[in-house]
């Protein structure tokens, strides 16, 4: 029997019906609809790299000044003896008066005019931190003692940002931390090659620093902190995760305990972070008496996280190598476990390579569980090289880019931006080592 219409005509095969039109347009609303998610996302993604990259790159600039200071032995070292003991008995205060005297002649014969400006408000161009530096540096090498040392010293905060473009004379004559005198001497300083901006290394090596040193407060306590974690992680979570995967899915009797065992499993990997802090705060510090704000209790916890991602990933890798490689090993004599470690587990690696570089990923961006743990902590000084630093106080760079965010200094959010940045690259960087892991060792069937 042959269709007709209302009106008694046969429907054409090359002009579309009422019905057919209704679902072309349907389906083109529906393309639209994913290509408007796609844009959206993809406008979202560059919004955001374009705050984070805007804000942050200017974090691995710094401003410095040159200066030439002679190390005089009467002062650093009377008696003459290299004694560190007794060299470091010379405090800040007494480097601080070297580079006053040096900066005012510097400044002399380079023939900037300073104003009049008073000799306290020209150190305050320097960084607080930067008395400190110098003396680190005559402490690490006694033998330029007697020396005249290039010291490049790092400039305040204030005037780092006015070279940055984030301080300006109106910001300035506001604030009780600098003068647009002082910005007016600086800029001298500049015009006459005396300041410098030039890659900022200690934002990558140095610890932490006050809320009044904003210029050099660095990551490098954080990161260490971070992969003495992800050493932990590894040890902990890659040998459990995989052994436990593979009794479930090649060993296991199927019955309702392994039933209730996957499906908390499965309920794990979607347990929040901060639930995983409260069981570390409750299980590692309070009743194992492991210290708080150290590196083991953090790798502990995220290794708890980690888990449910390897095992899942792994028994999906282990569920994808096909039954006939089992019965082949079988059928030519091999036993259970020579089919599992010498057959499937080798096909499956790239699968679990994949998800445990995933999982150390996630774990390297946590910082909810670490903050129950006191990982947030101020730490300045570096943990020890393994086993002892897993013991040490450290922070990591979640946590530190959390900290920084919290401070009034517009410069600590420039750090902040900084550290994100930082965590992005790695964070990148162990997706591409994944994604090279999967296809260097796939195996195609």
């Amino acid at each position: 029997m042959t269709a007709v219409d209302f009106e008694g005509r046969k429907p054409s095969l090359l002009e579309p019906d009422a019905r057919t039109k209704a679902r072309n347009a349907a389906e083109k609303r529906f393309r639209m609809l994913g290509v408007a998610a796609v844009g959206l996302g993809m406008l979202a993604l560059v919004f955001l790299l374009a705050s984070v990259l805007g804000n942050g790159l200017s974090s691995f600039r710094q401003t410095h000044i040159e200066m030439a200071i002679p190390l005089d032995e009467a002062k650093l070292d009377k008696s003459g003896a290299r004694d560190l003991a007794a060299m470091a008995k010379v405090t800040t205060v007494g480097y601080g008066k070297l580079i006053e005297g040096a900066l005012q002649k510097m400044l002399e014969d380079r023939g900037v005019d300073t104003g009049g400006m008073k000799p306290k408000d020209l150190m305050g161009l320097l960084s607080k931190e930067a008395a400190a530096d110098l003396r680190d540096t005559v402490l690490a090498n006694p033998d330029l003692i007697g020396t005249t040392l290039t010291f490049n010293a790092m400039a305040n905060g204030r005037v780092d940002g006015y070279f940055k473009g984030r301080v300006t004379m109106e910001s300035a004559a506001r604030d009780s931390n600098i003068s647009p005198e002082q910005l007016v001497v600086a800029q001298r300083m500049a015009d006459a090659g005396v300041i410098k901006t030039g890659f900022n290394w200690k934002f990558l090596t140095n610890p932490d620093a006050s809320e009044l040193r904003p210029e050099s407060a660095g990551l490098g306590v954080a990161i260490l902190g971070s992969a003495y974690m992800m050493m932990i992680v590894l040890v902990l979570s890659l040998p459990i995760g995989v052994a436990a995967s593979i009794y479930l899915e090649e060993l296991a009797p199927k019955n309702r305990w392994t039933d209730l065992i996957e499906i908390n499993i499965a309920n794990l990997a979607a347990v929040p972070s901060i639930v995983f802090g409260i069981l570390a705060l409750a299980l590692f510090i309070n009743f194992l008496g492991l210290p708080q704000s150290a590196p083991i209790v953090g790798g502990l916890v995220l290794t708890l996280m980690t888990l449910p991602t390897i095992i899942i990933a792994t028994r999906a890798s282990l569920k994808a190598v096909p039954p006939s490689i089992r019965d082949a090993a079988l059928g030519v004599g091999a036993s259970k476990m020579q089919s599992i470690f010498h057959h499937v587990l080798p096909l499956a690696m790239p699968g679990i390579l994949t998800g445990t570089i995933l999982g150390l990923a996630r774990a390297l961006g946590e910082s909810a569980p670490l903050l129950l743990i006191g990982m947030v902590a101020f730490v300045k000084d570096y943990p020890s090289s393994p086993p002892e630093g897993f013991f040490d106080p450290a922070s990591a760079l979640p946590v530190q880019v959390y900290s920084w965010t919290q401070r009034a200094d517009p410069a600590f959010a420039e750090r902040a931006s900084g550290a994100i940045i930082v965590l992005l690259v790695f964070l990148l960087t162990m997706n591409a080592v994944a994604i090279i892991l999967r296809r260097r060792f796939e195996r195609r069937w």
